[in-house]
């Protein structure tokens, strides 16, 4: 039998080497053939030991003579997994995670430095006794055999956490929910003290899987039906016609009610609701400038009940080819392909009703899906992308007819790439304005900003971050 705990040290492995998370968590995955279990609890371990790197690495450094950077680089992934089970996996007994931590050591050349692994993870369950749910269930249960009862308290335990933190709040979040520094202080400056930290909590959560249903071919009842009968749990997503939330887990997505049909596609809550600020009309044209993997494009055209034309534009071909698929499994036949940089497009000046542009970005609204996003995006590579999204805007802006909308949306959460960027476009260019989305009923959730833009933060509305704004070309335009 396949350990689940060994695959997740090879795929972490990979992940340390640079490969992407999923990347390497799919490479390790598709080799072997795991009960759902062990599937489940491979992939938390790796997500998870990935999002809380900052918060482990803190722990190697206070509970070892040497920093966790001077640890053998496999050896640094073993203690991730341990003290990953130990603080965060509360079904798995300590004693469990111990024990496999250590074999993880004997079996991946450390056998020489098993004494020092079950030490430190020791170390971390004696400091963290009585403190936490782990802590007190370990209490009750020596109390209850009869054994060290004079270790129950009297009154309830004190709160102590094995972690030190700094006094410092932005050192103090970075480390406690693991993340960049320069992140908490782009929160901070946003949100506040105590609003960051229901971010952190928020992002350091598993993601949930939403629908989207494909209105020409089901209704959403059909689909709830279809997956209740299936075992599937749903639930309805408010102010979103087509958005079903997946409740627990669901399996393979490809092997639920409806898929091959073409009854729906995943897709984010929040994403849903870009499309609906464009308000696409049948008949019309619309481009959408970075379109690939194209789930915006097809709900573009369920919205425009296929007819019109779409052109769907993006560089990486190889992408486009999923957007392809997508279409033709929801049976969508108004969307032509368009492969290239939007930037350099001349053909499409003054042709289009409506233009949807879903920026590259840094993807920090979505840092719960893609786990080393908070490691790999910097402050440099920000203001890269912001200069590239300005780029963007200005050049596809040419592409809409006089009156007619552009949409800009990014799913991240940083000024310089949101407000900065069109602030700076709006700037230069009077002929547009930008069109409070209040007109839109669904779109009643109350932070639509004065200026008119539409910033999602998910912990207020448990779904991924976004940041949109309609504008609209004057009729007098050239």
């Amino acid at each position: 039998m396949t350990n689940a705990r060994q695959l997740a040290f090879i795929a972490l492995r990979d992940v340390h080497k640079g490969a992407y998370v999923d990347v390497a968590l799919d490479r390790v995955l598709q080799k072997v053939n795991l009960a759902d279990s062990d599937r489940r609890l491979v992939t938390e371990l790796v997500y998870g030991s990935v999002r809380r790197q900052r918060t482990l690495d803190t722990l190697i450094d206070q509970l070892a003579q040497k920093k966790s950077h001077q640890q053998p680089k496999d050896l640094r992934t073993i203690l991730h997994l341990g003290l990953y089970q130990l603080r965060y996996q509360e079904r798995i007994p300590a004693s469990a995670a111990v024990n496999t931590t250590v074999q993880l050591a004997k079996e991946n050349g450390f056998s020489g430095l098993t004494g020092f692994v079950n030490g430190l993870l020791r170390q971390y369950l004696r400091k963290a006794e009585g403190q936490g749910s782990r802590g007190a269930e370990e209490q009750r249960s020596r109390g209850a055999e009869g054994k060290d009862s004079l270790l129950l308290p009297q009154s309830p335990a004190p709160h102590f956490d094995p972690l030190q933190l700094p006094e410092n709040p932005v050192q103090r979040l970075g480390i406690l929910h693991s993340f960049p520094d320069w992140i908490i202080q782009v929160w901070l400056e946003q949100l506040g003290l105590v609003e960051t930290e229901q971010l952190c909590e928020w992002m350091n959560q598993s993601p949930t899987i939403d629908l989207r249903i494909n209105p020409l071919r089901t209704s959403i009842e059909e689909v709830e039906t279809a997956l209740q009968s299936a075992g599937v749990l749903v639930r309805r997503v408010r102010h979103l016609p087509q958005a079903l939330r997946l409740i627990g887990n669901a399996g393979p997505i490809q092997k639920l009610p409806g898929f091959q049909e073409g009854w729906w596609t995943v897709q984010d809550s929040s994403a849903q609701l870009v499309s609906h600020l464009l308000d696409p009309q049948p008949g019309e044209v619309v481009i959408d400038v970075c379109a690939a993997p194209g789930g915006k494009t097809t709900h573009i055209a369920e919205l425009m009940q296929d007819k019109g034309k779409i052109w769907a534009c993006d560089r990486t071909s190889s992408r486009l080819r999923k957007l392809q698929e997508n279409s033709q499994r929801l049976n969508l036949k108004s969307i032509q392909i368009c492969t290239g940089d939007s930037r350099n497009f001349t053909q499409f000046h003054n042709t289009a009703d409506r233009v949807l542009l879903d920026a590259p970005c840094s993807g920090l609204g979505t840092m719960h899906r893609h786990a080393d996003a908070r490691w790999r995006q910097t402050p440099e590579s920000v203001r890269e992308l912001s200069m590239l999204q300005k780029e963007l805007v200005s050049h596809t802006s040419t592409f809409v007819k006089p009156g007619g909308v552009l949409v800009y949306a990014t799913c991240t959460l940083h000024p310089a790439e949101n407000e900065q960027a069109i602030a700076a476009f709006l700037a230069e260019s009077p002929n547009w304005q930008i069109e409070s989305p209040k007109s839109l009923n669904f779109l009643d959730f109350g932070h639509i900003t004065p200026e008119g833009w539409f910033k999602l933060w998910p912990h207020r509305e448990d779904m991924d971050g976004f940041f949109m704004v309609r504008l609209r070309k004057t009729n007098n335009s050239e």
